[in-house]
């Protein structure tokens, strides 16, 4: 896993879910380490190719460099990586549209603001994190000319308290829907709305966030990292490894 780790209820959770359903519709044996901080990618990479693992996922663009250092040590290893291309023989990088499904929404949060005050709360700022922004920015554009953004970064993907922090700023500032792209941050993010009165809302990220606080959840923008896992686990039961970048 990146830092933000099991429990964040969104993108490390997704790629898990994905290693699961491997686990029980292919029948594949799976182990899955946890990062506790950027120090332990080496390790985890190395320990799993050790231990013979057939495919390695590496998961988050923050990973990037600790697996461009890894894989050429295991040749005979193939890896993958989520968010980041790494232009390795062995490593199938898988990068996404976030932009997308960012921008519908953002037409959803354009659509429903009562006060014409929307933001963005994102994570580590970086170009992919960046990406979510300016989708949304522009759904929001696109079907409320006259609402304002806002957006503020927690610098991290896994500290709680920053992301109900932040949030609270946002809605202090008129915002009434916040956007939260920023790992287990927007647990945080959900628990600040959940504080609130009628009203206020977040919109969740990669997965369907509802199910932690509903009628708080606007809506999630699905990022779907856990079929992409299954679908390259298959074909890595076939012995069938795509090359370069999905």
């Amino acid at each position: 896993t990146d830092v933000g780790g099991l429990g964040d209820k969104s993108f490390n959770d997704s790629a898990n879910r994905g290693l699961q359903w491997a686990k029980s519709q292919l029948g594949m044996h799976v182990t899955v380490l946890q990062s506790r901080s950027v120090t332990d990618y080496e390790p985890n990479l190395s320990t799993l190719a050790d231990q013979g693992n057939d495919l390695i996922f590496a998961i988050g663009f923050l990973m990037h460099d600790s697996l461009n250092d890894v894989a050429p040590r295991y040749p005979a290893t193939h890896f993958a990586i989520i968010d980041s291309v790494v232009d390795q023989p062995n490593v199938t990088s898988i990068t996404f549209r976030e932009e997308e499904s960012s921008f519908l929404a953002g037409v959803v949060a354009g659509l429903t603001t009562k006060k014409n005050v929307v933001a963005f709360l994102g994570g580590i700022e970086s170009p992919l994190i960046e990406k979510f922004q300016a989708g949304f920015a522009a759904g929001v554009e696109s079907v409320n000319s006259r609402a304002t953004l806002l957006v503020k970064y927690t610098g991290s993907f896994d500290d709680v308290a920053s992301g109900k922090e932040y949030t609270s700023v946002l809605y202090d500032q008129g915002a009434d829907i916040v956007y939260a792209a920023a790992g287990k941050c927007g647990l945080g993010a959900i628990d600040e709305a959940q504080s609130r009165p009628a009203g206020y809302f977040v919109i969740g990220v990669d997965s369907d966030q509802d199910a932690i606080a509903p009628g708080k959840v606007l809506t999630s923008a699905l990022k779907h990292v856990d079929h992409a896992v299954l679908a390259l686990a298959a074909d890595a039961s076939r012995q069938a490894y795509p090359r370069g970048t999905l």
